[in-house]
């Protein structure tokens, strides 16, 4: 017997800071057929507001040291601004949808990065995702929205990064559903050359992954993202699609589409 199809999207900042592209957005993703799980971060909101605050937002290689000031200003941001905000224009859109963080439920577990070279602070690294208890809230028609904060199970929310979020939970759901990621975000999908959208790489596999890497054509930002997609493929996840919002529309085809 066949499983049911259920689609995990993660949107990123560009597309969650500009009003209209996010309005326009959540109007595809109101149209996308069937079970569905949106997930999100904000970094650059949280940036900002922690600007005006007086906060200094630091980062190292790209990734965000979470003190404990700078973790509740995310708390803040991630979990009510940002959450609440697309679950209110979702049920404009007739979409029940339901904000989580992973505390919620107890659907996502994570443990405190260690400490090697660089502390991160509060920062969590996924360990355990309840599918269960969301598949409950799937089960109800309620679409879940969970934004890039996960706990520890000792009272501690974790700083948490939001395509690695997309990928674990679509790992644990993909033992009830056949599940495909969406990784969208400002660019058409992997590009050969970085200058160029139209270099989309529209079929992308392991062999293919190593060549361009060894070719210098992935770097910076775009590798953690695929090495999230390789982990989910080799751990049950059916598909992931990476590109711009124009996924979803069935016109378009120029985007990229990750296998083993």
């Amino acid at each position: 017997m066949s499983k049911e199809k259920l689609s995990i999207i993660k949107i990123g900042g560009n597309i969650i800071e500009d009003d209209t592209s996010l309005n326009a957005f959540l109007k595809l993703f109101s149209t996308v057929e069937g079970k569905k799980i949106l997930v999100h971060g904000g970094g650059k909101s949280a940036t900002a507001m922690a600007s005006k605050l007086g906060i200094e937002s630091k980062m190292v290689n790209g990734r965000r040291i979470t003190d404990k000031e700078t973790l509740e200003v995310i708390t803040m941001v991630y979990g009510g601004l940002v959450n609440k905000n697309m679950v209110a224009k979702l049920q404009a859109l007739q979409i029940d949808a339901i904000g989580l963080t992973g505390a919620d439920i107890n659907s996502i577990k994570s443990n405190k990065r260690q400490v090697t070279n660089i502390d991160y602070g509060f920062v969590g690294d996924v360990k355990e995702v309840a599918s269960n208890s969301i598949d409950r809230l799937i089960k109800a028609n309620f679409t879940p929205v969970f934004c890039a904060i996960t706990h520890d199970g000792n009272g501690q929310l974790l700083n948490t990064n939001a395509d690695t979020i997309a990928s674990k939970v679509a790992i644990g759901m993909s033992k009830k559903y056949e599940t495909t990621i969406y990784y969208c975000f400002e660019l058409n999908g992997v590009l050969r050359n970085i200058n160029d959208q139209n270099s989309v790489v529209k079929y992308l596999n392991i062999n293919t992954y190593n060549k361009l890497l060894k070719d210098g054509n992935i770097a910076d930002g775009m590798l953690p993202k695929l090495e999230n997609c390789f982990d989910a493929l080799k751990n049950g996840v059916s598909k992931v699609n990476m590109g711009n919002t124009n996924m979803f529309t069935k016109e378009n085809d120029n985007f990229t589409s990750i296998t083993i």
